[in-house]
């Protein structure tokens, strides 16, 4: 074999192996989160974060590969390198930036406290009920902040808080407000008891997780996120599921 020829495969192999590693790993939350990810029957991702990581990844010009990861479990995937960012509606708060990065916010939504329509409950008045959250979110923070005189049940996912609401086994549960809208939907014996606020807790919006050592991967994200804003790409994917500005103010 002339050396010219093995040259040219070595380099041929040589871009094969950085483009196999060129992709960016895009962390789901396994645990359906509907309108913003869940899977259909076929077992495919869909929703509102799937078209924006979809968007963004366009927007990048790079080719992105989804990885579901428990959520409890994301952040620790992100810093050992399983994945490379996270979407996923995770809120941009202090405490997690000890730990990641943060892109520029891509949406942003109130939570709220949704209990039996006959329950006399308020966000000032939960003293002895028991209040569902999904564990390790701004959700359970803030109900151990501001519920001290309540009992906090923690959960895996937010459908399972909702379930154990339907069967009494909880007096309230705390959420995303959009993320409750099929839930309220199906179920009319719950309303929204109060509209809850605490910018420490909550943050500004949520935003693509990205570890700290990778400035060049959160510039990206950023000049993504203002393209598509910019480009009507955001817009036009954000009234597939909403009827308002999903981004918020």
């Amino acid at each position: 074999m002339k050396l010219t020829t093995i040259l040219g495969t070595v380099a041929a192999l040589a871009i094969t192996a950085t483009a196999a590693t060129a992709e960016i790993k895009i962390g789901f939350a396994a645990e359906a989160y509907p309108p913003f990810t869940a899977k259909n029957a076929a077992g495919e991702w869909e929703g509102f974060e799937v078209d924006l990581k979809n968007a963004l990844c366009a927007a990048m010009e790079e080719e992105c590969v989804v990885v579901d990861v428990a959520w409890d479990g994301i952040i620790p995937a992100l810093m050992g390198g399983k994945i490379d960012a996270i979407i996923a509606s995770m809120s941009i708060t202090e405490e997690r930036k000890k730990s990641i990065n943060f892109s520029d916010k891509y949406y942003n939504t109130p939570a709220v406290l949704v209990a039996p329509k006959d329950m006399m409950i308020d966000g000032a008045s939960t003293d002895g009920k028991i209040i569902g959250v999904q564990v390790s979110t701004i959700h359970q923070n803030y109900a151990e902040k501001h519920f001290a005189g309540a009992t906090i049940k923690t959960y895996s996912t937010f459908d399972e808080h909702n379930q154990d609401l339907n069967a009494g086994r909880v007096d309230a549960v705390v959420g995303d407000s959009i993320a409750f809208s099929d839930f309220l939907a199906a179920t009319p014996s719950v309303e929204v008891k109060a509209e809850l606020s605490d910018e420490e807790v909550f943050g500004p919006g949520v935003g693509v997780g990205i570890r700290k050592d990778d400035a060049a991967l959160a510039d990206k994200f950023n000049a993504a996120i203002a393209k598509i804003r910019e480009d009507g790409t955001y817009e036009a994917i954000g009234k597939k599921y909403f009827d308002f500005d999903i981004y918020g103010g």
